[in-house]
């Protein structure tokens, strides 16, 4: 039995708060979100769709409880509560690529009121490569580019893109206790990365990547067909061997290749600045004060990274973008309808108070008898 009215939250409930406010006032659409570090960057897409009509409330799905997760947003205390006043935001993981195998597969792709990333997750917006060079810039004060990210990451993307197709199929046919996510990301994280030869790295991982493929050759030879059945299916869900990273496991992204990248370039980068403070120094003193003034500027990258909040420059924002379009125009239709029942119910109310004044008055319809 629920002890508090918020047990019972759902979108009737904020839909029954929106109507005591006055009818001129716009309507708050509640949006649920995993964790503290969604806020933000949910906050950031859902403002540009809010305007005269509608406007959007990023929040936790729980006050009481510090749980985090998918299956938490949208099933814990609201499930089938979802509607046009409250919605949830949520990382895609693999169930966007997983097309209703599972449950929540099904209610991520079937529901209006589910929005997702359908790359993985933030992450792998956090990550994208043409925004890393400016975290680096940040992060260092230094604008040495010693590395290509986007030629980076589309080559990486192109090497693990064989075995990302099989581990999508595992999952798809209950096989993830041969070939797991995390079979797959230490398949595929990174070694130490060399940035006067960097493509070292990647062969390194191009090494692991193939002979991971032969043993699932060998193993599943029966399944080639599938496999290149899925990998058509995949293409036509956006992912390509180029974008490949945008669909792998976001913490495996950041922290296997973007922070292994980054974190060893970002010590790099200040230390060429630092050097080059202390060459232009007149004295040790004038050394010391530029050198803790320079230490002092900047943030870690990690931080940086993690307040990387750029979705629009990544191809599946567009995607977003036209799940919160649609949710709007079914918001629209929902409140035209509305407005028109109250219409009619308070036509139908003017009618019956008409007939009570009637049959309580016989004289008043006697006289309007006579006059007419």
């Amino acid at each position: 039995m629920a002890r508090k009215l918020t047990d019972n939250l759902s979108s009737l409930y904020v839909q029954a708060a929106n109507s005591l406010r006055p009818k001129t006032a716009r309507k708050k659409i509640v949006a649920y979100v995993e964790s503290y570090d969604d806020v933000p960057f949910w906050s950031h897409i859902l403002s540009k769709f809010s305007n005269d009509k509608y406007y959007f409330q990023v929040m936790l799905p729980s006050s009481s409880t510090l749980a985090k997760g998918k299956k938490v947003a949208m099933m814990n205390r609201l499930g089938n509560s979802l509607g046009e006043n409250m919605i949830s935001c949520v990382d895609a993981d693999y169930d966007y690529l997983l097309q209703g195998a599972t449950s929540t597969s099904r209610k991520l792709i079937r529901s209006p009121f589910v929005i997702h990333t359908y790359a993985y997750a933030i992450e792998n917006y956090q990550c994208y490569p043409t925004t890393l060079h400016d975290i680096c810039v940040q992060a260092t004060l230094n604008d040495h580019e010693y590395i290509d990210f986007p030629a980076f990451f589309r080559l990486y993307s192109n090497i693990i893109h064989p075995l990302f197709i099989w581990n999508i199929w595992s999952y798809r046919t209950g096989r993830h206790g041969v070939f797991s996510i995390q079979d797959f990301s230490e398949a595929t994280r990174l070694g130490s990365v060399s940035f006067n030869v960097p493509v070292t790295a990647l062969e390194q991982v191009a090494g692991k990547v193939r002979r991971k493929l032969e043993w699932l050759h060998k193993r599943f030879s029966k399944n080639e067909a599938e496999i290149e059945a899925l990998k058509a299916e995949l293409l036509g869900l956006g992912v390509t061997p180029d974008n490949t990273f945008l669909f792998v496991q976001g913490h495996h992204l950041k922290d296997n290749v973007t922070l292994k990248i980054l974190i060893p370039l970002c010590s790099r980068l200040r230390r060429e600045r630092e050097e080059e403070i202390k060459n232009l120094a007149l004295h040790n003193q004038q050394f010391q004060n530029e050198l803790s003034s320079y230490r002092h500027s900047g943030e870690s990258v990690e931080t940086i990274l993690r307040k990387n909040i750029h979705p629009e420059v990544v191809p599946t924002y567009e995607l977003v973008c036209r799940d919160i379009e649609r949710l709007l125009d079914t918001c629209r239709k929902h409140d035209e309808r509305k407005a028109a029942k109250e219409k009619m119910d308070d036509g139908q109310a003017i009618l019956k108070d008409n007939d009570k004044l009637t049959m309580d008055n016989p004289q008043l319809t006697n006289e309007n008898n006579i006059q007419s």
